[in-house]
């Protein structure tokens, strides 16, 4: 498969099949993520592959911020509900990946900052369009849920680093068909 064929073939896969991820093509797919280009060549990226029990506890935290936003959080039975329905859609995921970024707040240096989060995003984009080629669908989530200090404990990242995407992978269910984008040229500017 041409990489550009990949890459027209990727999309968010929310349905997969039951078959379970073979850690051998997990650990492709973070071979392929740890090519991707990174200045100073500070390999910053983190990868955790969360098993049943570490998804399960991504889903808790993750229901949990759900149930703030429910008309009634004050209804406790709701609340349970939709924390467990979400804590069990993720242990049944045949696959979880959290990235994380080496990062330290405290530090002056937002250059590298910058550099190391953009070269973990490519890592991640990487491991998306190899999952493809592998004939595997892929869903990258992002957004608050990856500060959350109940997310972060159950995929047991370190002090220092910060999940800055979490990527579902597995054999895809369904595909859903490719969505309207404006074409490159909408959005460049040519420079003399």
């Amino acid at each position: 498969m041409r990489a550009t064929d990949a890459i027209r073939g990727r999309r968010s896969i929310k349905r997969f099949t039951d078959r379970p991820v073979a850690r051998a093509e997990l650990e492709a797919l973070l071979e392929a993520a740890a090519l991707a280009p990174n200045h100073r060549l500070t390999q910053p990226w983190r990868f955790y592959i969360l098993g049943p029990e570490a998804r399960y506890g991504y889903g808790l935290a993750l229901g949990a911020r759900k149930a703030r936003k429910m008309p009634d959080p004050s209804n406790a039975d709701a609340v349970r509900e939709l924390r467990e329905r979400v804590a069990e859609e993720h242990r049944a995921l045949p696959a979880m990946i959290a990235v994380a970024v080496v990062d330290d707040p405290a530090s002056s240096d937002q250059e590298l900052r910058d550099e190391n989060y953009a070269a973990a995003m490519m890592a991640v984009e990487n491991l998306s369009i190899a999952a493809v080629e592998m004939g595997l669908g892929t869903h990258i989530k992002t957004g608050a849920i990856m500060a959350d200090p109940a997310a972060r404990a159950a995929a047991r990242v370190r002090d220092g680093e910060r999940i800055v995407a979490v990527v579902n992978v597995g054999e895809p269910a369904e595909a859903p068909p490719p969505k309207q984008r404006q074409a490159a040229r909408a959005f460049t500017t040519w420079v003399p």
